[in-house]
């Protein structure tokens, strides 16, 4: 028997391709399919036809991935966006390249408003912040390397806005701690604000992590619209009152897509 004729299915799948996995290679297709899918995501009849798959093995192969949240499938429609795990990845491996890119733009924008600019990206269940600009001439707390939570904080809040809901309610599902008189521990009341957020572009913050700093945050949105970092500014209430919301709310969701468009 010739080695050829001895090796399994799987074995010759992989000389084939040079060494690769053929399922891999699927699931990898699969994955960059959805990837530039439109924001409403494709259905796995659409997903099969862009890349040359049976349905049947399309539909084994989204299931997988949708158990490790590398794809969500929204139940109502059936169709399948980048997961949670993905952004998390992206984030985790990409942050040194992601602040080289938003740097600048976190410095015009601490430079505009005179008060702290920050970059978050999403950490375990969590968020952290990886980059920071603040004025020489005012003090302000030190926010870099801090995890913060995701509900008691506008940049919390904007990751959260422009998430799916079946991934909101996966983070919001353990207890809500109260950090302040102001921290919002209602989750219907957080949805409502989620809403509200996503059709202003922008999130809110008003001592609900520390009672007496206050700040707005945007998402630097991908191209499927998920959500790959925030950017917020902030700093005590007393130079960043309410009535400055609607001013430092703009700059920061310009300056979020000034990033996005770096990043493309």
């Amino acid at each position: 028997m010739s080695a050829e004729a001895a090796e399994t299915p799987d074995e010759q799948g992989q000389a084939r391709s040079g060494g690769r996995v053929q399922s891999l290679d699927r699931a990898v297709a699969l994955l960059n399919a959805v990837a530039t899918s439109s924001p409403d995501g494709r259905s796995a009849a659409d997903l099969a036809t862009a890349c040359g798959l049976n349905r049947a093995t399309a539909w084994r192969l989204l299931a997988t991935m949708e158990h490790h949240a590398l794809v969500d499938r929204n139940p109502a429609t059936n169709r399948y966006t980048i997961g949670f795990a993905v952004s998390r990845m992206a984030a985790t491996a990409g942050v040194d390249g992601l602040v080289r890119r938003a740097h600048g733009a976190l410095e015009r924008l601490s430079r505009t408003t005179g008060e702290t600019a920050n970059l978050a990206v999403a950490q375990r269940l969590g968020l952290t912040y990886v980059d920071e600009v603040a004025p020489p001439t005012v003090l302000s707390a030190r926010w870099l390397g801090r995890d913060v939570p995701i509900h008691a904080t506008s940049a919390g809040k904007a990751f959260l806005a422009w998430l799916p809901d079946k991934e909101v309610e996966t983070l919001l599902d353990s207890p809500l701690p109260e950090f302040t008189a102001n921290t919002h521990t209602d989750r219907d009341a957080l949805r409502t604000e989620l809403f509200e957020i996503r059709a202003q572009g922008y999130s809110e913050g008003a001592g609900e992590l520390e009672s007496l700093v206050n700040g707005v945050s945007a998402p630097v949105l991908d191209a499927g619209h998920r959500p790959i970092a925030i950017v917020s500014v902030g700093g005590p209430q007393d130079r960043v009152p309410p009535s400055r919301f609607g001013e430092f709310g703009a700059l920061a969701r310009e300056t979020a897509q000034e990033i996005a468009a770096a990043l493309l």
